[in-house]
């Protein structure tokens, strides 16, 4: 394929790399990941959901995972800092009843103390201390993280000896902390598994929209790794790096 064309949809691409609640529908088919952990974040949750819980989603993004579980919203409640996800919320998710509150710092929490039974959180902050307190005795946090080691291998093709944005986040040192705060570890796994990128475009928008492990990326700043990535596609049919989580089921 002609290399100006190539480059021309990369910029395409990174052109277009804007994210609407958690949505990565753009890169759908182009791409693979999470489709092999040896856990299932719904299945945890769903296990430990009953109807007369209250119940927050911390850093909910859109609010699309918090509406598939189908909770009474009158026992719902959810958080959000991202400025465009925050006005998302507020149109969808306070006309339902649920109670969605702006929130930009886990370590203050705008509800009452022992408010919910369980509280959610999937690939978003949080504050061990601060969580304890907005928990009812024998409350839950179940949380899946993404850990200070993802897609390392990917930033390194494209932005050599670029620092981790958080090498806190690892599933021994999170669990010292939850730990300190009170809890008990009900269930903690960690797992380290394949993304792959079936185009260059696809990794483009990617790391565009995850800005935070690919600082200052652009087309034209990595054009020449961009081309030796597209050679490995060429050879190989995928570029492959890998993911980092850690799961954490903590009761108060």
């Amino acid at each position: 394929m002609n290399q100006e064309y190539l480059i021309s949809i990369w910029k395409q691409e990174e052109e277009v790399a804007h994210i609407h609640g958690w949505d990565f529908s753009h890169i759908h088919g182009r791409y693979e990941v999470e489709n092999d952990l040896p856990w299932d974040y719904e299945t945890i949750v769903r296990q430990y959901l009953k109807r007369d819980l209250n119940i927050m989603d911390y850093d909910t993004g859109g609010g699309e995972f918090l509406l598939s579980l189908n909770h009474p919203y009158s026992r719902t409640a959810a958080t959000e800092g991202y400025p465009p996800n925050v006005k998302l919320c507020s149109e969808k998710l306070l006309p339902l009843g649920i109670n969605f509150k702006e929130c930009h710092d886990p370590s203050k929490i705008p509800f009452e103390d022992e408010a919910f039974a369980l509280v959610i959180n999937r690939h978003g902050g949080f504050d061990a201390k601060e969580l304890f307190r907005i928990l009812r005795p024998n409350g839950l946090f179940i949380t899946e993280q993404v850990g200070g080691d993802n897609d390392r291998d990917l930033v390194e093709m494209v932005l050599p000896k670029t620092e981790k944005p958080f090498p806190h986040l690892n599933l021994a040192e999170q669990r010292r902390h939850f730990e300190a705060a009170g809890f008990e570890i009900v269930r903690e796994e960690e797992a380290y598994r394949p993304i792959k990128f079936y185009g260059v475009g696809a990794f483009v928008w990617f790391a565009h929209i995850i800005e935070w492990e690919f600082p200052d990326f652009s087309v034209d700043k990595c054009l020449n790794q961009l081309l030796k990535m597209q050679e490995i596609i060429d050879k190989n049919g995928r570029i492959e790096g890998t993911i980092h989580r850690y799961l954490i089921v903590a009761k108060k």
